[in-house]
């Protein structure tokens, strides 16, 4: 299947259900509703002289449009190249570069960010305002008006659902330098919501989500992947604690992401015991490990709904998977194992390597390699990089990790983070981990540095509150 037809199936689920509810400009649609905008949309890029596999860009905060631009490019067979709010210019730039980047939708509010970048990348030649025109750039109703739904000509589809399409070339973390493209395929964009819908669904026949995370990065195919169960949609311009706790409440919201620091924002908040929670069902922690302690104080707040998954851009978001209900078991049983990002998820196999490609004993460290459906493409325009992350025939994550004795994974470290001191390997996620479980200590950062004698020594930066340096 297209990553289009996964909406299409929350449609026809219920085609008058509310899709997308925009808490900052008032906007509602329902699935029908946005379901025709983005035909119009699309139907509107092709006129335009978008073709079939080309590049759209989406910049700009959480907006209700802004999904909807998003599956209107993937209805007209579009790849999506995510550019990051919180990115400086030059960066950005780099990365439209490098992926010859032609057409962009953005939101008014970018409008001088869109300009430097018109400077910068020769290659960006169209683009669309969300919400009203700026110069020679039209707003997208100027942009779609008088084009209707029946002007949108069906990109040509096989019997397997173009699976090896690209839906996106999405930019890695970037930690060995400017940031590659992973080549994200239709397959692997669908084995990621498959697997998504499994942990997700058939908790509730009345699922709403909550975006609140940047849709230009993770939230946006967790919301794909919602939308697929039928769920509402509903949009915060961006992460706000106190407008997040008060929307679960005022909205009923029972599917939710966030990255760990976020959520520890929202434990911080003084209007945390404020509202109301029985609601959620999926509170879903993905992007960096989770403090134990905190993720069991998260249970207790905000009920059997927490969950953790563990991936990354080229094999998207659901690797390993740790539901609510386990979650829930072991922060009242056995709290040590919410360390774990959970068990390997059914599309995805996972082994644990050493420097050879030999699989490590149970209970040792070695590399989280995965191979499977879900691992992406390649990277775009980088052969020998790719080639490097797929030795003896593994998907090399980077990440090291091991197993316990009951089949669960734990993050132990990223393998260019390990600090060497002393002959010993130290692993800074297990030093984080650690030092958080200072109650005052909100976040931690931990890292090596050069020393004469050991080669290197531990440091670590930490957010503290009441805390001295010699207590940590």
């Amino acid at each position: 299947m297209r990553a289009i037809d996964y909406f299409d199936r929350g449609h026809d689920r219920n085609p008058q259900r509310l899709a997308i509810v925009d808490t900052d400009t008032g906007l509602k649609l329902t699935f029908a509703e946005t379901k025709a905008l983005s035909l119009r949309i699309a139907a509107a890029l092709q006129k335009g002289g978008f073709k079939n596999q080309d590049l759209l860009g989406l910049y700009g905060p959480n907006d209700g449009m802004l999904l909807v631009a998003l599956l209107a490019m993937w209805r007209a067979n579009g790849k999506w190249i995510p550019v990051n709010t919180r990115n400086a210019i030059d960066a950005n730039a780099a990365y439209i570069n490098y992926v010859r980047l032609e057409w962009m939708v953005y939101h008014s509010s970018k409008a001088d960010e869109v300009e430097q970048l018109k400077a910068l990348c020769p290659t960006l030649q169209h683009f669309v305002c969300l919400d009203k025109r700026l110069g020679d750039d039209p707003s997208l109703d100027e942009f779609i008006a008088g084009v209707s739904e029946a002007d949108f000509v069906e990109p040509e589809i096989d019997a397997f659902g173009n699976l090896m399409d690209f839906v996106g070339i999405f930019p890695t973390g970037g930690t060995t330098g400017p940031s590659k493209g992973a080549n994200v395929t239709n397959l692997g964009w669908g084995t990621m919501i498959e697997t998504a819908a499994d942990g997700m669904g058939g908790r509730t026949d009345d699922p709403v989500a909550l975006v609140s995370a940047p849709i230009t990065h993770a939230a946006g195919p967790i919301s794909l992947s919602t939308m697929s169960l039928g769920a509402t949609q509903v949009i915060l311009p961006g992460f706000d604690a106190e407008a997040v706790l008060k929307t679960i409440e005022d909205y009923k919201v029972t599917h939710m992401y966030l990255p760990p620091t976020a959520m520890y924002q929202l434990m911080a908040s003084p209007q945390i015991d404020k509202h109301d929670y029985s609601s959620l069902k999926i509170f879903i922690l993905v992007g960096s490990p989770c403090s134990p302690e905190k993720l069991r104080q998260a249970v207790s707040i905000f009920g059997p709904a927490m969950c953790q998954a563990y991936g990354q851009v080229e094999c998207p978001m659901i690797v390993a998977w740790f539901p609510p209900e386990d979650v829930a078991k072991y922060a009242a049983s056995a709290p040590e194992k919410l360390a774990s990002c959970g068990k390997p998820t059914r599309s995805i196999k996972v082994a644990l390597l050493d420097d050879d490609g030999q699989p490590v004993p149970l209970g040792e460290a070695g590399e989280i390699c995965v191979r499977g459906a879900l691992v992406t493409h390649s990277y775009f325009e980088k052969p020998e990089e790719t080639a490097e992350i797929r030795k003896f025939g593994w998907h090399h994550t980077g990440d090291v990790g091991k197993f316990d004795e009951d089949g669960y994974l734990y993050i132990v470290d990223r393998k260019k983070d390990m600090v060497v001191s002393g002959g010993f390997n130290v692993f800074t996620a297990e030093v984080e981990a650690a030092v958080t479980e200072i109650a005052a200590v909100r976040e931690a950062c931990v890292f090596g540095i050069p020393h004469e004698k050991w080669g290197e020594q531990v440091h670590a930066v930490v957010v503290a509150d009441g805390v001295t340096e010699a207590e940590i």
